[in-house]
């Protein structure tokens, strides 16, 4: 499930964004069922619930709804069972649509750019997701961090990982996401990365990070 206004996830897997009806936006303000917007990818078993650029207002709009932080969850309920995995790509803002993402959840994996600023982000993203557990949704856990965009060649990739570790021993997955050219073309062509370099060192990493992801079930 596409969640971001940028729409990246609903690009990267070759859907065309333009005159898109439904999208997740029609679904959680809309009223429309979200069967009805589902759609096929080039992945047998990947089903998309897109995003377009209309979700930009969402934000707005959703202040003023009841029940406001519980829409996407609800929206889910009827077709969740039908999926052994549903992953919602969150807006990399910690507005109402992450808050709806997090109340629907069950946990919540974390990417973690190698930079100083997403390690700063990183503390206000786990004391949204507890007041979340405490307020609204007490099944919220934090599935692990994942360090992205890993450049081991910089003192400061090398600098960030080192105080994750620090500061949130056992909860770092092994699997580190490199910097890789394959990963950043992959969505120019409208593919999964797997479906453009299945060999790239970014597809092996992300395939290792699922398999890591399995092993927690």
């Amino acid at each position: 499930m596409d969640l971001d206004p940028q729409g990246n996830a609903t690009t990267g897997l070759g859907v065309q964004k333009s005159g898109l009806y439904p999208t997740i936006y029609h679904v959680i303000l809309g009223n429309e069922p979200a069967e009805k917007a589902i759609r096929e990818t080039a992945l047998t078993d990947l089903r998309l619930l897109p995003s377009d650029i209309d979700l930009v207002g969402a934000e707005i709009e959703l202040v003023a709804l009841d029940q406001r932080e519980y829409r996407l969850r609800g929206a889910l309920e009827p077709v969740a069972k039908s999926y052994e995995f549903v992953i919602v790509d969150c807006p990399p803002s910690l507005g109402l649509l992450t808050i709806n993402a997090l109340v629907a959840a069950d946990r919540v994996l974390v990417p973690l750019q190698c930079e100083f600023y997403a390690l700063e982000g990183l503390t206000h993203l786990l004391k949204t997701i507890r007041l979340v557990r405490e307020r609204l949704n007490q099944h919220l856990a934090v599935e692990g961090i994942v360090l992205t965009m890993f450049d081991g060649r910089t003192s400061l990739a090398l600098q960030i990982r080192e105080e994750v570790h620090r500061y949130f021993p056992g909860e770092i997955f092994d699997t580190v996401i490199p910097r890789n050219v394959r990963l950043t073309e992959a969505p120019s062509y409208g593919k999964p990365v797997m479906l453009h370099d299945l060999r790239s060192s970014g597809s092996v990493a992300y395939l290792e990070l699922a398999g890591e992801v399995l092993k927690h079930e």
